[in-house]
């Protein structure tokens, strides 16, 4: 069972990492990963707009524990990571994720570089979408961690569900659902950079 598993984990990436353009990557059949089941209520409906880096925007407080179980190596807390402008998204439907995502980033012990830091070990270029079938919408994430030269070292994907919001695209999906991709992405860099580290 976890060799089917790791097979079509293998396949999902290497398909994905043959994309060449955005849209090639936000293909939704390209991602083979669980999804979430979150009902959501609405957010402000906006224009698609690339959004600017996540050291542009203040961090929110947060009700919710970190997320627990991933150990911060010494290379975690040597790395420092620059967030590439958010691709695909709306700005409202953006900024809770930069915001949370900016909160769990540090809380794992990783710093947050700005634009042109030369300290910067690695770049996160984001790329977002949402699709809706009937009730349903899902956000379709993927993040490619680049090193400064701006080559791919490691990609995290995946999809998370929202049932029964109302509007479609962008206009159905919640902070709270945003929120929740952003707390999926900083635990995967983070559990990524400890492996990494050995």
């Amino acid at each position: 069972m976890s060799r089917a598993i790791a097979t079509a984990a293998c396949l999902s990436a290497l398909s994905l990492a043959a994309a060449c353009t955005t849209s090639d990557v936000l293909e939704p059949s390209a991602i083979v990963a669980p999804t979430a089941a979150i009902t959501g209520s609405t957010a402000a409906a906006g224009t698609s707009a690339e959004v600017d880096s996540i050291d542009t925007l203040p961090a929110a407080p947060s009700a919710q524990p970190a997320p627990s179980g991933v150990q911060t190596s010494a290379i975690v807390r040597q790395a420092r990571i620059y967030f590439a402008p958010i691709v695909g998204s709306t700005v409202e439907a953006v900024t809770p994720l930069t915001e949370q995502l900016a909160l769990r980033i540090r809380e794992s012990g990783i710093a947050i570089a700005r634009s042109g830091d030369p300290g910067t070990t690695h770049l996160l270029k984001g790329y977002l979408s949402a699709m809706t079938e009937g009730r349903d919408t899902t956000v379709i994430y993927v993040w490619d961690v680049l090193d400064p030269e701006g080559n791919r070292l490691h990609r995290i994907q995946g999809q998370q569900k929202v049932s029964g919001g109302a509007g479609s695209g962008w206009a159905a999906v919640s902070p709270d659902t945003m929120r929740a991709v952003a707390d999926t992405t900083a635990s995967q860099l983070a559990e990524w950079l400890s492996a990494s580290a050995g």
